[in-house]
């Protein structure tokens, strides 16, 4: 799968994009939503693993724009909010999963399975 990582703490992200490529999968690392808008913009992906809380803007608000232009790609939001109102909001504005840090690189591959799966 090509995975698009939009995650601003290097050390998370650093476990994340490794344990993601050894599963057998390309990874882009982003660190900012400007960048993600990007990447998004000029190159197709499976799936992104989404932080909510970014340096220059809310994950939730760029999940939104791309579901507003009809992007259907997969989204995992990784955020440690962890009320039920942020997993509420994040089911409505598009995310196909919501995983609360700090959670199992296994469970994350898991889920990415899933997707993978019922994608096909």
């Amino acid at each position: 799968m090509n995975v698009l990582l939009v995650e601003d703490n290097v050390d998370i992200g650093d476990a994340i994009a490794a344990h993601v490529i050894a599963d057998g999968n390309r990874v882009d690392w982003c660190m900012n939503l400007r960048d993600a808008s990007r990447k998004l913009l000029s190159k197709k992906y499976d799936l992104i693993l989404l932080d909510l809380r970014l340096p220059d803007g809310n994950g939730l608000t760029f999940l939104e724009d791309i579901r507003s232009g009809k992007d259907d790609v997969p989204v995992i939001i990784m955020t440690a909010q962890d009320q039920q109102s942020d997993r509420f909001e994040g089911m409505v504005r598009g995310t196909n999963d919501f995983l609360v840090k700090p959670f199992d690189l296994a469970e994350l591959s898991n889920r990415m399975r899933r997707i993978k799966n019922c994608a096909r």
